[in-house]
């Protein structure tokens, strides 16, 4: 009994399994993310079909019932020749736009009115077999225009050949150019949507890789800088007194909750910074490393977007600072009016954060420059007047956010 019950259990887990895959397959296909498949572009060839409306009057030559029969028979060869070179560069926009296309057009439209004009009956069907050609050249604005001064055209040479019957051929030829026209306008602008789509998608995820990008470099850079540091610091103070070496890996261990926290929001894309939050972890990172934190602030509220980037320039400032500056102290001032908002950051060190990229600083500073500019602000470092090295930041008072940071929120 044992072993029935095993295997009635093993096959009720075999059903619930099968109908999982098979509910999962299901969903895969009505969410199916690959791109529509469109098909080949269209070409020449689908044209070439109507090429058989000239089928009467290849008869009335073969039959002998067309006067010149030489002279017609040159004559349609000359007109189909004309027809495929126009179609097949109907389906490139240069060659279409090119003055041989409109001259091979303008060479169909006389042949087009001798033909019908001299022979009448079956020969008006080229007119209609033009108006394909037109439409599959002249697309846009003007295509009105042009059709029914085409028609009008074909209209009045079947008049002079065949009476009222001419209005098959008005009707027929205004009927042909403007559905070509509409047809192909409406399939090119389908497949350009298309591309712009898949470009648009393109660049979405670039810039969630450069956003990724920069944040990771942003928060990894300063976490690891200060867990660095308070480390050196508990090695340190570990002989002397065991109380405050369990204080800096406490600090640690909290900077890398936070950090942690915080690479889960950059990863989400919600990661607003605090320019309050960042400047005490300034004077913390700071008095870690042995230098004297010195912090101003003074100026109205801030909105949320401009303390979100002044806190990033904070970050960066005094992760360099850190890293390379060998300073004793690092003074940090907010100087904030209704239009505009300071932010310094400069040390009394060697310098040395300017031999990292001279000029703008590493990696974190270009990235920073490339947001303050999107924001309308600037971002300027370098090595100060009398030694150390200074960072300085101006946004607006009510500093806009930038697009791709906008895009990305409005996505997520």
């Amino acid at each position: 009994m044992g072993y029935w019950r095993s295997w009635q259990v093993a096959r009720d887990e075999w059903k619930t399994e099968k109908e999982r895959m098979k509910a999962a397959r299901k969903a895969c296909g009505k969410n199916d993310p690959r791109p529509e498949q469109l098909g080949p572009p269209p070409s020449g060839f689908a044209m070439l079909p109507w090429l058989l409306m000239g089928l009467g009057a290849f008869s009335n030559l073969v039959n002998g019932q067309t006067p010149n029969p030489w002279v017609g028979g040159l004559a349609l060869l000359t007109f189909n020749s004309l027809y495929i070179y126009v179609v097949f560069r109907a389906f490139d926009k240069e060659k279409r736009e090119a003055r041989s296309t409109a001259v091979a057009l303008v060479l169909m439209t006389l042949l087009t009115c001798g033909l019908a004009g001299g022979y009448g009956g079956n020969w008006l069907a080229f007119f209609p077999l033009l108006g394909l050609a037109v439409g599959a050249i002249t697309r846009g604005r003007n295509i009105g225009k042009v059709g029914i001064g085409l028609s009008v055209l074909g209209g009045a040479v079947g008049a002079l050949r065949e009476g009222w019957d001419a209005v098959s051929v008005f009707y027929g030829t205004f009927l042909s150019t403007m559905v070509t026209a509409a047809i192909l306008s409406l399939s090119e602008a389908v497949r350009e949507l298309r591309d712009a789509r898949e470009e648009l998608a393109r660049q979405a995820v670039e810039k969630e890789r450069l956003r990724f990008s920069r944040d990771l470099h942003d928060l990894l850079g300063h976490t690891l800088s200060v867990i660095v540091v308070k480390s050196e610091a508990a090695r340190r103070l570990a002989p002397r007194s065991m109380e405050a070496a369990l204080e800096q890996v406490t600090d640690i261990e909290a900077v890398g909750r936070q950090a942690l926290t915080e690479i889960r929001e950059a990863v989400t894309g919600y990661r607003e910074g605090s320019l309050a939050t960042e400047l005490d972890r300034a004077r913390s990172a700071l008095t870690a490393a042995g230098i004297e934190p010195v912090v101003r602030q003074s100026g109205p509220p801030l909105s949320a977007q401009t303390e979100a980037l002044l806190g990033w320039v904070v970050r960066e400032a005094v992760t360099n600072a850190v890293r390379y500056s060998s300073a004793t102290t690092c003074t940090i001032t907010v100087d904030g009016t209704g239009e505009r908002v300071r932010l310094r950051v400069s040390d009394d060190g060697l310098g040395a954060a300017a031999v990292v990229d001279p000029g703008i600083g590493g990696t974190g500073l270009k990235g920073l420059t490339e947001r303050l500019a999107t924001a309308g602000g600037s971002l300027e470092a370098a090595p100060g007047a009398r030694g150390g090295f200074t960072v300085r930041a101006e946004l607006p008072g009510g500093a806009r956010e930038s697009a791709p940071d906008a895009a990305l929120a409005e996505s997520v």
